[in-house]
């Protein structure tokens, strides 16, 4: 049976969501920790069915200032992922491998730009590449489209999707340990109905 609405998803299929997050966000911690030099560990990422309204108070609120990356899926796979995140993150990436921080995420210049761009490339990849290994899916991602805005605006673009496929959205909240402290980078999964279910199926899940 085909997956009509977000919330057919039960305990099983968010166990299972939460399980190829773990296995993305282990990747993307080595990938992470190698660029920057230092160890970096996880925590199991909490895994949500959250409405519109929901998703930007756990953002921080609509006038939150944060960055947003938008990367559209597609291939066997389509939708698109949101990856939002908030300064304290870009400044300790920043920090590590270029040696500055800004005071305000308006202040990130075109060379910030490109390396937040490569972050991206990495926490996306990382999760698309756990999710095709395990179902010999073949997923493509785009670039990562990046803006700086609040928080309500970063949500605009995704909101249209989000009313053609549910009232609701999948957020996952994934948790970074450094030596400085716990670092989040928040992802909002938006895929079509329709791959959510194959999805599901190839790995022998029922809906």
């Amino acid at each position: 049976m085909a997956i009509n609405n977000m919330e057919q998803l039960n305990a099983t299929h968010f166990d299972i969501l939460k399980e190829l997050g773990n296995i993305g966000q282990g990747n993307a911690a080595s990938s992470l920790s190698n660029m920057l030099g230092k160890p970096i560990d996880i925590a199991v990422p909490d895994v949500r069915l959250l409405d519109f309204g929901e998703t930007v108070e756990f953002l921080g609120g609509p006038e939150n200032i944060a960055i947003g990356m938008l990367i559209g899926l597609s291939g066997d796979i389509n939708g698109m992922m949101l990856y939002v995140l908030q300064k304290s993150f870009a400044n300790n990436m920043l920090q590590a491998v270029m040696g500055k921080q800004v005071e305000e995420l308006t202040d990130l210049d075109e060379m910030d730009f490109s390396f937040v761009q490569e972050i991206g490339n990495i926490l996306a990849g990382s999760y698309i590449n756990a999710i095709a290994s395990l179902t010999n899916l073949t997923i493509d991602i785009s670039v990562p489209s990046i803006s700086v805005d609040m928080v309500g605006a970063i949500l605009s673009v995704p909101a249209v999707e989000f009313a053609k496929v549910s009232d609701k959205v999948l957020f996952i909240d994934d948790s970074f340990l450094i030596a400085d402290g716990e670092i989040k980078s928040n992802m909002i999964l938006v895929p079509e109905l329709e791959s959510l279910s194959v999805l599901f199926s190839k790995l022998g899940v029922d809906i």
